[in-house]
């Protein structure tokens, strides 16, 4: 019997969302031009209120977009907002419903037969601090990738949450490996204090990957980008751009993660070169746009931006542009920032006139001097598939340092639509339209994982 779940007006089956497969049913209408993606997205976070605005014959406010959803799917939306909206008292009618519709509107089964699910490798996410964009689409590119075609009949993956607690992400290593667990996908709280519980894994057969942040115990396999070159390529930028001297607020990550400690000891090793340069203030941001908001009004409590002439972040130039703007900064007056991959910062790196889709406040193209690079999220994913390629006997390598994808003002390029292709040919920011939250980070190529892209990072959905 299928599991069904209705909290805040979404409706849940095993814990997948019946309004998201009925959803993948629309797209743009013939000889229009909504893309099918905005029409997905859009009704996605509208959820309730949009899905009961379509009436029977379509016609809404997103069909004048040429967005259209299949006869099935429309009737399907419209009964399970009613459903939920309505009668949430009568919850037997509604999973009685939801099941019959899903199975109708989706065509899908909710649940593997435990026999096909034992001829799959079991394979745990063990994931630490997650309270960040970048964490999230991570772990949705890996949701995806276990539910591509290629992968789901060959993975059963469970997901665990430690936060920010070495000692508790030991133990769920530890209870992993006696549930059975084939393989093991980490992002480590600490390069260290893990080191114990994964020998013991792999000393049992269990194949553990590290991905974005690093385990320095041998037996472990490790998926990252070089983030000592980060800092040392994001500081040397700043450098140029400030002529070599000037005053730099520094807003780091999240401390202990390697990803933190490499960065900081790349950039400070190039400040420590120029004289001219003064580090003025530094900050943890967590790699959140609302902590990085947080700390810098606690430095601007006690230094105006007069007094700062570049900005070095690990996340959250969105923010500190906007901040400047707020204080009555024209766009030409913006402090350079050099930072990672937030979908709102580069939107700001376009020119200003760039016309863009959905574009608002803040959120809009400015011109704002900026270094960007993403820690890459689809490095979980990545790690996942190198999993499976070492459970069925392939070699695969100790360290795969994945490629850093630097973007700058000189090379910045709009997605129309966000598609795959788009993304090869070198669009590296989407439409405000098709990513209304600014904080989300932009950094999803990657030619070695061409199963997963934008609806994958957005609401883990597999490339088709």
């Amino acid at each position: 019997m299928a599991r069904v779940v209705i909290t805040n007006q979404r409706l849940f089956i095993d814990g997948v969302s019946l309004l998201w497969l009925v959803i993948r049913g629309c797209g743009r209408g013939q000889g229009r031009r909504a893309p099918k993606t905005w029409c997905r997205r859009t009704l996605w976070n509208k959820e309730t209120r949009a899905a009961g605005a379509i009436r029977a014959g379509g016609d809404s406010s997103l069909s004048r977009h040429g967005c259209r959803c299949s006869a099935a799917s429309v009737e399907v939306l419209r009964c399970v907002v009613q459903a939920v909206t309505r009668e949430r008292d009568m919850k037997s009618r509604v999973r009685k419903f939801a099941v019959g519709a899903l199975a109708a509107a989706a065509g899908m089964a909710l649940m593997a037969p435990a026999a096909q699910a034992a001829d799959k490798f079991k394979i745990f996410l063990s994931m630490s601090y997650i309270g960040n964009d970048w964490q999230a689409e991570a772990a949705n590119m890996l949701n995806a990738l276990a539910a591509h075609k290629n992968y789901a009949d060959k993975v059963d993956l469970q997901v665990q949450v430690a936060g920010p607690n070495a000692q508790k992400q030991i133990q769920q290593i530890n209870s992993m490996v006696q549930a059975g667990a084939k393989a093991i996908i980490v992002y480590p709280i600490s390069p260290t204090a893990l080191n114990s519980a994964v020998k013991n894994a792999c000393a049992k057969g269990v194949v553990v990957i590290a991905y974005d942040s690093i385990i320095s115990e041998p037996c472990a396999y490790n998926v990252h980008i070089d983030q000592k070159q980060w800092g040392t390529k994001s500081a040397e930028w700043l450098v140029d751009k400030l002529g070599g001297k000037g005053k730099v607020v520094m807003i780091s990550g999240v401390p202990g993660t390697t990803v933190d400690t490499l960065r900081i000891e790349g950039a400070k090793e190039v400040f420590s070169k120029h004289p001219g340069i003064e580090v003025v203030a530094e900050a943890n941001g967590m790699w959140s746009q609302a902590v990085a908001r947080t700390e810098l009004s606690k430095i601007l409590a006690t230094r105006n931006w007069d007094q700062i002439d570049g900005i070095w972040m690990q996340a959250g130039c969105y923010t500190a542009n906007s901040m400047q703007s707020e204080a009555g900064i024209a766009d030409d007056k913006l402090k350079p920032c050099a930072g990672e991959a937030s979908n709102g910062g580069r939107i700001q790196m376009l020119p200003v006139g760039t016309k863009v889709d959905g574009a608002n406040g803040t959120y809009r193209p400015m011109g704002a001097p900026r270094w960007s690079s993403g820690s890459q999220n689809f490095t979980g994913a990545l790690a996942l598939k190198l999993a499976v390629d070492k459970l069925e006997g392939k070699e695969i390598p100790a360290l795969t340092d994945v490629a850093q994808n630097i973007v700058t003002n000189e090379n910045i390029k709009l997605c129309a639509e966000g598609t795959w292709q788009e993304m090869k040919d070198g669009c590296n920011v989407f439409q405000p339209a098709i990513i209304p939250n600014p904080g989300w980070f932009a950094s999803i190529y990657s030619d070695l994982t061409p199963e997963v892209g934008l609806n994958a990072a957005l609401v883990a959905q597999p490339e088709e």
